[in-house]
């Protein structure tokens, strides 16, 4: 037991619980499993009795875990997609999601996760991104824009950097967010530059693993390189990038912006030639970038300020929308659970009548489009980024 990863208030939340399985009935993971193990009222049972003092385990006629027992335990951790609606809809107020995160730390550290974490620490380690390739084709997806600059947005000085993310500069179908975003940003006259092969994995998969104090490195070398462009201000398309520099990197006096609060700006300020484009759309938010971010309003206003963009919202939005599955490592952890979790977000979005799901998440896209795909679909699923470079009249 290793109480020292829990504040004083954790710990005592720990007791707090009533028992009233709210989080059970929000949670997307035991709805797709349906396995009351992965709720958090689970989670927080057994923890408590894991944990209590050995004198009151005595009297209660109980015995602590054994390792096997605590590795059986470790699995219902690591299948959480770490959205936040348990917290969203705890009555006593208990900040679970920051609880799940400290617990998986300590479970790391007592050697009872899934094997799969190891390798999410390897590639860091190696390649400095989550999926172990090769840093200096981190960039190489400006070469598909239908005409790349000479520099390929890597220059010397800049005013904002665009911190592209593991994800979207390495995997395919996540790649056309930073495509649309760099020709938007290059259509408003934004001065902005990429790292490039200096850019390291953010550290959000490592926080997500357990194994935040492994990120440190990370942290610095991001920050050093961003100071060394001379810019102001950073821009990110993922949710998690966003979420991991603003709550967990140390102040450099940045300014962070995800990327629909940017294009909220540029819209205001008319920097933006729109033409008219007739689509029905509905909006998912993504759970890092709404429920963690609060940022529910700049999305919509972005997509109600498009010529001919029709707004349908989903019965389950803003603070209560549905997690796609994406999060959490889970994907790696339990892919069939994240396809079923999937499933279920598509089933609501095709309920809208809307010809297209828009997010502003890289993982939301992969989810989404991956299971529309596969199941041929009548469906695009796009990003915000790529809806506003759809009504660019260029």
């Amino acid at each position: 037991m290793n109480n020292r990863l829990y504040s004083k208030g954790q710990l005592l939340s720990l007791e707090a619980c009533t028992g009233c399985a709210a989080c059970a009935e929000a949670c997307p993971a035991v709805a797709a499993s349906g396995d009351g193990r992965l709720s958090g009222f689970y989670r927080l049972d057994w923890r408590r009795r894991a944990g209590r003092a050995g004198w009151l385990r005595r009297l209660l006629g109980g015995r602590p875990p054994d390792g096997e027992e605590w590795r059986a335990f470790s699995e219902t951790v690591f299948r959480c997609t770490l959205c936040g609606n348990c917290a969203e809809v705890c009555p006593a107020g208990i900040g679970l999601k920051d609880l799940w995160l400290n617990l998986r730390q300590e479970l790391v550290e007592q050697g009872a996760y899934p094997a799969k974490v190891d390798m999410i620490r390897e590639h860091l380690a190696q390649s400095r991104n989550v999926f172990g390739e090769d840093q200096e084709e981190r960039a190489e997806w400006v070469e598909d824009l239908d005409e790349p600059p000479d520099d390929l947005f890597v220059k010397e000085r800049a005013e904002v950097v665009y911190f592209t993310g593991c994800v979207a500069s390495f995997f395919p179908l996540a790649q056309q967010i930073p495509i649309a975003l760099a020709e938007v940003l290059r259509a408003a006259g934004v001065d902005f530059t990429l790292l490039g092969e200096d850019e390291w994995c953010c550290g959000f998969p490592l926080l997500g693993a357990g194994n935040l104090p492994a990120a440190r490195e990370m942290m610095e070398h991001n920050l050093a390189a961003v100071k060394a462009k001379g810019s102001r201000q950073v821009v990110f398309a993922c949710p998690s990038c966003y979420m991991m520099w603003r709550e967990h990197y140390p102040e450099a006096g940045l300014r962070l912006s995800h990327a629909t609060q940017f294009l909220d700006g540029l819209l205001s300020q008319g920097r933006l030639p729109l033409k008219e484009r007739k689509l029905t759309v509905t909006y998912h938010d993504p759970c890092d970038l709404g429920r963690a971010a609060r940022i529910f309003e700049e999305p919509r206003r972005v997509i109600r300020a498009l010529p001919g963009v029709e707004l349908k919202d989903l019965a389950d939005n803003r603070e209560h929308c549905l997690c796609c599955g994406g999060g959490g490592n889970l994907e790696m952890i339990d892919q069939p659970l994240n396809a079923e979790i999937a499933r279920r977000k598509v089933e609501q979005v095709l309920a809208t009548g809307a010809e297209a799901v828009v997010s502003g998440c890289q993982q939301c896209l992969r989810t989404m489009a991956t299971h529309a795909r596969r199941n041929k679909l009548p469906l695009k699923v796009m990003d915000v980024a790529q809806l506003v470079r759809a009504s660019l009249d260029i």
